[in-house]
């Protein structure tokens, strides 16, 4: 039974038993907003707060504990897009200041940016931003911070079953010899590991089109807290329940258990 605070269970884990690769589905800022009384849009700035502070923990967990090596935040979804124009509005400008300011906060804390999502319909400013980004930061080899933005998971999975077809019609690839790996070697997350660990705050039991080929054998830790109120001790929460997991993958048991 538990009986220590999460942060300093963490320290009794042993390196390896860290998930590599957390993913988190960001929910709640709306609903924090409503709560206190305030526009939906300062729910996404207290979120906006939040993502600054756990990046920086998962990136001193990384370097301190020996994980997690990628951090993978669910930041604008397709479906985002039918939200109110003033919203949408917003949520952009919030994306290239939030890359404009933590530049040098990346840099400082050694953090490698990518961005997974269709580019299409994203405004330039906002693709002008991320190639900044990725260009100042690809040689950081600490944390990996991959923010899913105009991003669907069916649509991921569609672009990726189109190249796979043109690969064929080409001659390049025998339908054949095509195989889970050939599908994620098509997909965004191409040469990333697939998350081990996935989070969903505010409580939600959805997985809302998210990560669906990559999350097949992810441990799931549903938190109830709301986004903008998420802190370090319950991302150590969601890290100390992992470890606690048994993991069989469909076979033998490969249980991740604390020293």
């Amino acid at each position: 039974m538990q009986t220590e605070p999460p942060n300093q269970l963490l320290n009794k884990i042993a390196p390896e038993r860290f998930p590599r690769h957390i993913a988190i589905i960001m929910d709640g800022n709306g609903r924090w907003a409503v709560r206190q009384g305030k526009p939906r849009i300062q729910g996404h700035q207290a979120g906006a707060d939040t993502v600054r502070r756990i990046v920086t923990e998962a990136a001193r967990l990384r370097k301190e504990c020996g994980g997690p090596d990628f951090l993978t935040l669910y930041s604008f979804s397709i479906e985002n897009w039918k939200r109110p124009a003033q919203e949408v509005e917003f949520l952009m400008r919030m994306y290239i200041d939030y890359l404009q300011q933590e530049r040098p906060t990346m840099m400082k804390n050694n953090i490698r940016f990518h961005q997974i999502g269709r580019l299409d319909h994203l405004p330039e400013p906002v693709l002008e931003e991320m190639r900044i980004t990725l260009e100042q930061t690809r040689n950081n080899d600490g944390l990996n911070l991959v923010l899913a933005i105009n991003y669907g998971s069916r649509a991921e999975i569609t672009d990726a079953v189109r190249a796979i077809v043109r690969e064929v019609e080409q001659g390049r690839l025998k339908p054949d010899n095509i195989d889970e790996q050939t599908i994620s070697a098509h997909l965004y997350t191409a040469g990333m590991p697939d998350p081990d660990l996935l989070i969903r705050t505010a409580g939600e039991m959805r997985i809302s089109n998210y990560l669906l080929w990559q999350i097949s054998y992810a441990e799931l830790f549903i938190s109830p807290v709301l986004w903008p109120d998420f802190a370090e001790k319950d991302l150590h929460e969601a890290i100390v329940a992992f470890s606690m997991r048994h993991r069989r993958f469909g076979a033998l048991d490969q249980t991740n258990t604390l020293k």
